[in-house]
C-alpha cells in the first residue's frame, strides 16, 4: 500500500467509497466523477501503477468482477478501460479498470480512434519484433 495513494486509502477504509463488490484481491466501487451513471472502478488491493506489473492472480480476479458490474449496469453497450501511464491518460497511479455504461450517444465514453494504415512490410517488422519478445 502507498500511503499517498487515494485507491490504497479506499482499500484500507481511510477514505469512504460506494463499494460494489469486494474479494480477497480486488475492490470495486462507483467512480465519484462518472462519465455516465453507474460508472465503476475495479482495483487490485495491492499498489502497482500499471497492468503489466500486476500479478496474474489479480487479473484473473478483476475481469469477472467487471463482467458482473457490466451486467448489473443493464446497458447493452459499455466500455472496459484501463489507462496505463500518464501519456495514456492515467490520473491515479494505481492500476484500475473502468466499467463505463454507454446507454446512449450523449452519455458514456466518447472514443476517437486515430487508425493508421501500415503496409505489409511495416506490419511484418512489428510482428517479428513483438513475437521475438513473447
Amino acid at each position: 500500500m502507498a500511503a499517498s495513494c487515494i485507491f490504497c486509502q479506499i482499500v484500507k477504509g481511510d477514505v469512504p467509497s460506494f463499494k460494489l463488490l469486494e474479494t480477497e484481491l480486488s475492490l470495486s466501487f462507483l467512480d465519484i466523477n462518472p462519465v455516465s451513471k453507474g460508472h465503476a472502478l475495479v482495483i487490485p488491493k495491492i499498489h502497482v501503477e500499471k497492468m503489466h506489473e500486476l500479478p496474474d492472480e489479480y487479473l484473473r480476479d478483476i475481469l469477472p468482477i467487471a463482467k458482473k458490474i457490466a451486467r448489473a449496469q443493464g446497458t447493452k453497450d459499455y466500455n472496459i478501460l484501463s489507462n496505463n501511464g500518464e501519456l495514456a491518460g492515467q490520473d491515479v497511479p494505481h492500476v484500475h479498470f473502468h466499467v463505463i455504461p454507454k446507454p446512449n450517444e450523449e452519455e458514456g465514453l466518447g472514443i476517437v480512434w486515430p487508425a493508421q494504415t501500415l503496409d505489409n512490410a511495416e506490419l511484418q517488422k512489428i510482428f517479428d519484433e513483438l513475437k521475438a519478445k513473447l
